[in-house]
């Protein structure tokens, strides 16, 4: 009986043991847990402040890393034009750049038309990574020399470059006249270099002739301070010889100045038709119209090519829409953007994509081009449109035809 009740007793004991080792368990279980989601939380709280901290603290954050442990020599100027770059770069544009206080001179009388060089136009190839010849400029070493476009430069003075370094290529291709510098480009799977004399450039001469039928004929591959003018000047010349038509030749024109191009289609078009739509960030619109009454009343063709782009498709399209001239060719480039300078207080620059452009009839271009009304391909055994012989050029034959 005794033995039984001691029994009882023990079990009672162990039982209670038990329990109280059950209940420290689930106390210790729901404790961690609550540890865990507190640094879980903490740990996410960390994370969102990391991820939100501004780029002054990130890269202050990198400064030190360096300052403690880089062994070479740090040059504080360089460091920080690299950091803008590579932030600008991250935009994911191939025309928003940064230009350096050195480079903005040489930019802006590139800009206006004049500079020593070897006379090329260049755009960014994002798939090749490259930078391309878009066109030489007539008369220049570059033409001279056999550049063509489409060319891909590979490197400039044994440096090999990619298509960001746009503005660095740029000014080791420039320099002093006299000078010269060595380019090597890809064309096709051929390799060539090309040993070029440095020249100052009369960048795009205005050219005009009189065709069969009286039909004028004005080239220009670039809308550079002046071009307007020149073009204005170059029509009569050749309204003088009694021309009845015109074909206003685009192709490899790779824009430039916007309102060169508008002042050239204000020639032709009615007073107060509207010639383009600006559209910024916040869908402002800015509506530009024709200002005097036209001064050229002649049935009109307009050449293009896949690399007729920017303020070539703005003069192309408002005439287009506005019924106001033919385009006859291949579909445009498809630069719908335009870009602002902006110079900074130390003296530095950005080009920078401000707004978007639509024609007349607010159609977009961007990434889309300008469909001909007479799509004309040229024959395959014509390798370059600026060295074709009239003839052969079936693009301008069409012209002629369409103008006859």
């Amino acid at each position: 009986m005794e033995e039984k009740k001691r029994f009882k007793v023990y079990k009672m004991i162990m039982l209670i043991v038990l329990v109280a080792f059950i209940t420290f368990l689930c106390t210790s279980i729901g404790m961690y847990q609550i540890f865990i989601n507190s640094n879980l939380e903490k740990s996410s709280i960390l994370a969102t402040k990391a991820s939100n901290s501004d780029i002054t603290t990130t890269l202050n954050r990198y400064k030190k890393i360096i300052d403690k442990y880089y062994l070479g020599e740090i040059d504080e100027e360089k460091l920080k034009e690299g950091a803008i770059k590579g932030y600008i770069e991250g935009l994911d544009d191939p025309y928003t750049e940064y230009i350096s206080k050195e480079d903005m001179k040489d930019y802006l009388d590139d800009t206006m038309g004049n500079f020593v060089g070897i006379g090329i136009y260049m755009v960014k190839n994002a798939e090749a990574n490259k930078i391309q010849v878009l066109a030489p400029i007539k008369n220049s070493p570059a033409e001279k020399a056999g550049i063509l476009p489409g060319d891909l430069i590979m490197a400039v003075d044994d440096i090999t470059y990619t298509g960001e370094e746009m503005s660095v290529v740029s000014n080791k291709i420039k320099g002093e006249e006299g000078t010269s510098v060595k380019v090597e480009i890809m064309r096709g799977n051929e390799t060539k270099t090309f040993d070029l004399k440095r020249e100052s450039i009369k960048v795009n001469p205005v050219e005009g002739k009189v065709l069969e039928n009286q039909i004028g004929y004005i080239e220009f591959s670039s809308f550079d301070e002046g071009t307007a003018e020149d073009f204005k000047t170059k029509y009569e010349e050749l309204e003088k010889q009694g021309i009845e038509s015109l074909i206003i030749d685009l192709r490899n024109n790779g824009g430039g100045i916007v309102d060169e191009a508008l002042e050239i289609a204000d020639y032709i078009a009615d007073k107060g038709s509207v010639l383009l739509y600006e559209v910024d960030k916040n869908n402002k619109e800015e509506v530009k119209k024709a200002e005097s009454d036209p001064i050229i009343n002649l049935p009109i063709v307009i050449l293009t090519n896949e690399n007729t782009a920017s303020s070539s498709e703005i003069l192309a399209g408002a005439l287009k829409d506005l019924g106001k001239a033919k385009i006859c060719g291949i579909k445009t480039y498809g630069k719908g953007v335009i870009q602002q300078v902006l110079t900074l207080a130390d003296g530095s620059g950005l080009k920078i994509t401000a707004e978007k452009y639509l024609t007349p009839n607010k159609t977009e271009i961007n990434k889309i081009g300008i469909e001909p009304d007479e799509k004309v391909e040229l024959p395959d055994t014509v390798k370059n449109v600026l060295l074709v012989e009239e003839k052969d050029d079936t693009q301008l034959q069409k012209a002629i035809q369409m103008l006859k």
